[in-house]
């Protein structure tokens, strides 16, 4: 894998899959702003779901925030047939199709050398904490890790195989935080560009920092401009059912992949 090293660092901001949503991206970076010496760092998928994809790279450029990989950041980059979401329902992988061709086809040349050379891990030390950062997992790029099935024996595997005391990742849409006892943590940071599914239209961001010999972490959400968003969504084409997603913040695709216990909260 390739890892980019980022050293130490007391303060991180990290979000994942962005999905083009531009509104809330330079919502959350106009939020911490005024911490100048925090890192920034997004765990990948730039693009997906919303529009005009190459509107997120001046704002993540502007704001020095560190990029992974996502598997939608390879497979665009790399010009791939699809998206690599790891769906496995026909309904969803239509979904998926539609709007990877959409991103695909509206993302610059440019944009996409960026996209092709990002690294796929950020290994970095919070205070006292031997930090890995990726998207979907360690072992694998578009890996679920759902809170209701990853049990403390798999994640204490993960940490132990991949040597860290705390692991970031994203991928699902829906965040979450298990500590493990002592200095270990495994979070899911959730996205920052799509409702995770819960009948709001705000979005998140992680924050961690340590405080003596604990890490902490807080989930902190995201107001932007969702009607604005739908109706940018609407004017370049975008299934309405994506539309439909931003204004009510329940989900209409990508339900299939869902576990039983996530998807019953989300029962509307």
């Amino acid at each position: 894998m390739k890892t980019k090293e980022l050293g130490q660092v007391e303060q991180v901001f990290c979000f994942g899959g962005v999905y083009s949503n531009h509104l809330a991206l330079q919502s959350m970076l106009e939020m911490v702003s005024l911490d100048s010496q925090a890192l920034r760092l997004c765990l990948g998928d730039l693009g997906a779901f919303g529009p005009s994809p190459d509107r997120v790279f001046p704002l993540l450029q502007e704001h020095r925030v560190e990029v992974l990989q996502g598997n939608y950041d390879d497979s665009i980059g790399n010009q791939k047939s699809d998206c690599q979401c790891g769906y496995t329902d026909p309904r969803d992988n239509h979904f998926a199709q539609l709007s990877y061709d959409y991103t695909l086809a509206k993302t610059s040349a440019g944009n996409r050398s960026f996209l092709q050379q990002l690294p796929q891990w950020a290994r970095f030390q919070c205070g006292d904490f031997e930090v890995l950062a990726c998207h979907g997992s360690p072992r694998r790029v578009n890996e679920f890790l759902w809170e209701s099935n990853s049990s403390d024996a798999f994640l204490n595997r993960l940490l132990d195989q991949f040597d860290c005391d705390v692991l970031l990742c994203t991928h699902t849409g829906i965040k979450w935080h298990r500590a493990l006892g002592g200095r270990r943590h495994v979070i899911n940071v959730g996205a920052l560009g799509r409702p995770e599914n819960d009948g709001t239209q705000n979005v998140w961001y992680t924050s961690l920092r340590p405080e003596g010999s604990e890490l902490q972490v807080d989930f902190v959400p995201v107001e932007y401009e969702a009607e604005r968003l739908a109706f940018e969504m609407r004017r370049e084409g975008l299934p309405d059912e994506f539309i439909e997603t931003t204004l009510t913040g329940w989900w209409t695709t990508c339900l299939e992949v869902l576990p039983a216990r996530e998807r019953s909260k989300g029962i509307h």
